[in-house]
């Protein structure tokens, strides 16, 4: 396991609970020894990695999506052999995985993309994971992917790339849903008939409800803390999948106005004082008079 993050230290002791024998490597060597203390082999470079593992190797990757695992495999590929195999879990560009799944195989290297889900939970609750890759590699690695998963919580989607594209709109239906939720409850939370108790509302839906979920369940823990969220800042950031499921919806001619939408609302969030919104204000001023507020 390279990248023992919170996701990737996670899994590496989901594996070591089920059984598994776990190389680990990370550039902390305070996460190294977090997972050593699990159970996990130490290992303080990608080629102590290689030269720990027997034949045929598998070799899953946890790293930021983009340059660095390009860096990761370049660096752990010149080392392998035929047969080996690469598992890139993070969440990369599904166009970055057919790349990196053709390289790879005219040196008769096996990549798989496992996109995966199931965040700081999965390490108790499993990860879901859609995975991308030819038959046989998948075959190999499934005792891996049976065990960090939960009941019925793998499937082999398609070739490389498959299992990235399809994290990728896995996670633009997510943004949609949380858009949805953030609009539902900031109208509750600004009603001005009612002084309403957000934790209790999400609890309620919670129980029966056409709207329960497990976003909602975490919603009612979120608010069991910090029933205002005062503590929060409103910034929402990105992870580039919502992006990657919008430009996909428009090259294939899909509308998909509610993933756009939570998209834009992301970046809006990111504005303290909108210029945008100013120059809103000032049109609606010249044009009919309408009052604004000064900064």
């Amino acid at each position: 396991m390279i990248g023992l993050g919170r996701m990737g230290g996670n899994m590496t002791e989901r594996l070591l609970r089920a059984g598994h024998s776990v190389i680990a490597y990370d550039r902390s060597p305070d996460a190294i020894a977090v997972a050593a203390k699990s159970g996990a082999t130490a290992a303080h470079s990608l080629d102590e990695v290689v030269a720990a593992l027997a034949t045929p190797r598998v070799v899953w990757i946890m790293v930021p999506a983009g340059q660095p695992v390009d860096d990761t495999i370049a660096a752990l590929s010149k080392g392998m052999t035929r047969g080996d195999v690469i598992i890139d879990g993070g969440n990369s560009n599904f166009h970055d995985s057919m790349r990196r799944g053709a390289e790879l195989a005219q040196r008769g290297l096996s990549f798989i993309d496992a996109g995966t889900s199931g965040g700081v939970w999965g390490l108790e609750n499993g990860y879901c994971l859609m995975v991308g890759g030819d038959k046989d590699a998948v075959s190999l690695c499934a005792p891996i992917f049976t065990s960090l998963a939960p009941p019925n919580g793998f499937a082999h989607v398609g070739p490389v790339g498959a299992g990235h594209y399809v994290k990728m709109v896995h996670n633009g239906v997510e943004y949609g849903m949380l858009q949805a939720y953030a609009e539902g409850y900031e109208i509750l939370h600004a009603s001005s008939e009612f002084s309403l108790d957000l934790h209790q509302i999400a609890a309620v839906w919670n129980q029966g409800s056409v709207v329960r979920s497990w976003l909602n369940e975490l919603a009612e823990q979120a608010f069991a803390r910090d029933g205002n969220l005062d503590a929060l800042k409103g910034y929402v950031d990105d992870s580039g999948e919502g992006r990657w499921t919008v430009q996909e919806a428009i090259d294939l001619n899909v509308p998909a106005p509610v993933i756009t939408l939570s998209l834009l609302m992301r970046l809006r969030s990111r504005q303290p004082d909108s210029f945008g919104a100013k120059v809103i204000a000032a049109l609606r001023n010249e044009f009919g008079g309408h009052a604004v507020k000064n900064a």
